[in-house]
């Protein structure tokens, strides 16, 4: 068979799915043979940075990397910043790219770069084809690759003349490994550390959203009574309405749940990742006690020196913790500080759940109503801005994967596409994008794949005209901000346009009702809210001012 046809063999063997993207002339081989396959689905986007936010999703709701598709040049630096969000967000992921023939490389020839270096920063690995015979191996390390933890981006290149080449290779079986496990003895030591506290306190990062982890981590809480505090992209591994949730840290400024880790006198934190909320902002003079368990060891950070390091499959060091816990248990332990913590931040987020204001609608409103109309298992998808502040701070989840913030890289133009991709995968459940007006038109040309697909999903966009964000941080250390403000298209004319159902709401009442009437319609729905932004600096003295509650 011919390379590329190959290829394609080589990637049904992985059990890929999706492949989005937007192809060109290096890589018509590669679609050709593509376009046999009963198990791949190819899906078009409009834009290569649309294809990657779309991969990025699909493999952080299932586990499982899908592919993104471009050519050479263009098309390959179009992709690179939705590469960089997957892998810095953690989700596995497939680059595909096409390149000039290789008896061009050597020399100044059309479109041609160096591509493979050019992905090196912002993948785990990647590589060029250039021999046929290698396809089987280069593939089964890739997909391996971006599986293992931390999950990430590989890249393959597969130059135009390679891919016409005679192959005489098979796939190679897609055999998996079981993770290496914590040792026991380590685990002792953390147990002991558990056992001599008085108020220990969980962070929980990326790596808890695993479905087992999350498992887990439920009944050492559901046990112990030890409350977790979750960064933005943990958000679900505990249900919202357990006691023992403290809802989200992350914020620059002290919230209220800083005054629980403030409290502390031993942290665990399970799949911390510090490129979410780096270990200075709740552990300034380096003084806590920390126990760090997570698939790999702890990256070195002077305010993040753990006592103990329970490196492992993360799910079965949990498990081990609580074998412990059965049977031998831990103290009462006291967590008065936590349940303040709690009981404060509930009624911040409820304060403003029969808001009727008109003309503009807080952001606190605009999410009670969200969480009101989305179900435990529907997915709602920040994209970036002054909103993703709000949703991380108000929006609370009972299931892992139902909020999907990016929150490593942070690139706007993220959530469309990944609403998109959210939609194949649970074509059952609400999707819900809130965007920024900046935000929702970076990549405002994936409506029409939207359509084209008739995907049912809502975008929520908030508008205020301007970079909200910005101007909220330069008000923040200035106390002006630089001219950031735009014009914005007519909404309705522009769902109209691309066939989307479109409304305007003003009012804070018509909101919920708005969103039950537009995810009750066929395909894809926009509505636009006017926010009231004024709620940002109220926030920012809110927290400048924190007393923690006792």
């Amino acid at each position: 068979m011919k390379a590329s046809d190959l290829f394609v063999k080589c990637l049904e063997s992985e059990g890929i799915e999706y492949i989005f993207g937007v192809p060109g002339e290096e890589n018509a081989d590669f679609m050709m043979s593509l376009e046999q396959s009963e198990q791949i689905r190819f899906v078009l986007t409009r834009h290569e940075q649309g294809a990657a936010f779309m991969a990025e999703i699909y493999g952080r709701l299932t586990g499982n990397p899908a592919a993104c598709l471009g050519t050479l040049g263009p098309g390959a630096t179009n992709l690179i910043t939705g590469v960089a969000d997957a892998n810095m967000d953690r989700a596995p992921m497939l680059v595909l790219t096409g390149q000039g023939a290789t008896t061009r490389l050597h020399k100044e020839s059309h479109q041609v770069m160096d591509v493979v270096k050019m992905f090196e920063p912002v993948t785990k690995w990647a590589v060029s084809l250039r021999h046929p015979e290698i396809l089987p191996e280069v593939v089964r390390k890739a997909v391996r690759l971006a599986r293992t933890e931390k999950p990430g981006a590989c890249h393959i290149e597969l130059p135009e003349d390679v891919a016409k080449l005679d192959a005489d290779a098979q796939p190679l079986d897609t055999r998996k490994f079981r993770r290496p496990v914590t040792d026991d003895k380590i685990v002792d030591r953390a147990f002991d550390i558990l056992k001599n506290a008085r108020r220990p306190i969980i962070i929980a990062g990326n790596g808890c959203i695993r479905r087992r982890a999350s498992k887990q981590l439920r009944k050492f809480c559901e046990q112990t009574g030890v409350g977790v505090v979750s960064t933005f992209m943990a958000k679900g591994c505990v249900d919202m309405d357990a006691d023992y949730c403290l809802y989200t840290i992350g914020l620059q400024s002290k919230d209220l749940v800083s005054c629980a880790v403030d409290a502390a006198d031993v942290v665990l934190t399970l799949g911390y990742d510090m490129v979410e909320y780096p270990p200075r902002l709740w552990n300034e003079l380096g003084d806590k006690k920390i126990i760090h368990a997570d698939f790999l060891p702890a990256e070195i950070d002077a305010n993040y020196h753990p006592d103990t390091e329970l490196v492992g499959d993360l799910a079965h060091t949990l498990w081990m913790l609580n074998e412990r816990v059965t049977k031998i248990g831990l103290p009462q332990y006291d967590l008065g500080n936590q349940a303040a913590a709690r009981r404060e931040m509930t009624a911040e987020i409820a304060e403003h759940a029969d808001d009727d204001t008109k003309g503009s609608i807080r952001p606190q409103k605009a999410l009670w109503d969200a969480r009101k109309v989305l179900g435990p298992e529907d997915i709602l998808l920040s994209d970036v801005g002054a909103h993703k502040m709000w949703v991380a701070r108000h929006f609370q989840c009972h299931e892992p994967n139902t909020c999907l913030i990016p929150n490593g890289f942070c690139s706007m133009g993220f959530a469309l596409p990944g609403a998109i991709a959210a939609s194949l995968v649970h074509p059952d459940r609400r999707i819900l994008a809130v965007c920024g007006d900046a935000g929702f038109m970076m990549n405002v040309q994936e409506m029409e794949t939207a359509k084209r697909l008739d995907c049912n999903l809502v975008v929520m966009v908030w508008e205020d005209r301007e970079y909200g964000l910005i101007a909220w941080k330069q008000t923040n250390e200035f106390g002006r901000h630089t001219d950031l403000s735009f014009d914005n298209p007519d909404w309705l004319q522009l769902s109209q346009a691309f066939g989307w159902n479109g409304h305007v709401v003003q009012d804070s009442l018509a909101l919920a009702p708005a969103l039950e009437q537009a995810f009750a319609e066929n395909g894809p729905s926009l509505i636009v809210i006017p926010i009231d932004y004024r709620e940002n600096a109220l926030l920012t003295e809110r927290l400048g001012n924190i007393a923690c509650p006792i």
